[in-house]
């Protein structure tokens, strides 16, 4: 199929908050770096190359971008490049950011923030992207325990207008019950792919039923996760992309945006033909008997 013409429109859009954005959007998690993300010798990507992606991103019709102030490796950061590459921010772009878990220069990890740690680490993300608020805040947890003081620090952001929206990351369902209790939540941001387990698409059911969008990430990495995709897709996988012409990891997107129309891909990449075909799989329709086959495939969730 042709990538190069294939806009992000192609694979519809979804209200998230009171903002439309298109179902595939860009991560911005693999953009500072080569190699594996987050490792002690990751190499800087270079400079120029990671702002023209971001803006061919744009040109392909993508207007919702995910990323994090702790996305970064030596000499790079994610939320600099985006604001290197887009400010002034097009007026329908919807930059998605996450706070939680933090990263000191060296990049070792530090532990979850505070209730009163989180308004830094908004105001860090405010700073580095040159925006006097931010569209969407996720909370990214480890663990099971309450977030309600975490999350009620972010909403008392919200009121403060530093923040638009509030969304969740790699929470449990009762996370999200929680949390629906002390603000209105646009989004859950959670692993999920092909071979995902019950318990993971029970929470992608849920999403969908009360409007919510999840977003799903390691969609295309499956079991390389922040080393970024494997060649172990299964034999289903690989006969699907065969019959349209295509890459596995397309197949691995638009499956997932199968799984419901509250459902957003935020695939990542510093390759400008990696990021045509990501956003060409919107544009990808498999059959009934299509998503039966995948949908057998015992492959590791991604």
């Amino acid at each position: 199929m042709t990538t190069q013409t294939i806009d992000a429109a192609a694979s519809g859009t979804w209200t998230l908050g009171d903002r439309t954005v298109n179902r595939i959007g860009f991560g911005a998690m693999r953009l500072p770096q080569t190699g594996e993300a987050f490792a002690a010798d990751a190499v800087p990507r270079d400079r120029d190359r990671a702002v023209a992606v971001l803006r061919r991103s744009v040109e392909l019709g993508v207007n919702h971008i995910d990323t994090a102030a702790f996305y970064f490796s030596p000499l790079r950061s994610a939320n600099e490049l985006i604001s290197r590459a887009l400010a002034p921010y097009p007026e329908d772009l919807v930059i998605t950011t996450k706070v939680g878990p933090g990263r000191d220069p060296s990049g070792q990890w530090l532990p979850h923030a505070t209730p009163g740690q989180l308004r830094g680490q908004v105001e860090e993300n405010l700073r580095q992207l040159g925006r006097d608020h931010l569209d969407v805040v996720n909370l990214r947890i480890v663990g099971t325990d309450s977030i309600a003081e975490r999350f009620g620090a972010l909403a008392e952001l919200r009121e403060a207008g530093l923040i638009r929206h509030l969304g969740l990351s790699n929470v449990h369902a009762h996370h999200l019950a929680e949390a629906r209790t002390i603000a209105p939540v646009v989004c859950v941001q959670n692993m999920y792919g092909i071979g995902a387990s019950p318990q993971q698409a029970e929470l992608l059911d849920l999403c969908g039923e009360q409007r919510i969008a999840f977003v799903p990430f390691y969609s295309i990495a499956g079991t390389g996760r922040t080393a970024g995709a494997t060649t172990e897709d299964s034999g289903e996988v690989h006969a699907v992309a065969r019959a349209h012409g295509v890459s596995a990891a397309q197949i691995r997107l638009a499956w997932t945006l199968h799984q419901g129309p509250h459902v957003l891909a935020i695939p990542g990449t510093g390759d400008p033909g990696h990021l045509a075909q990501n956003v060409a799989a919107g544009s990808l329709r498999l059959s009934g008997e299509e998503l039966a086959a995948l949908d057998s495939a015992r492959h590791e969730a991604a």
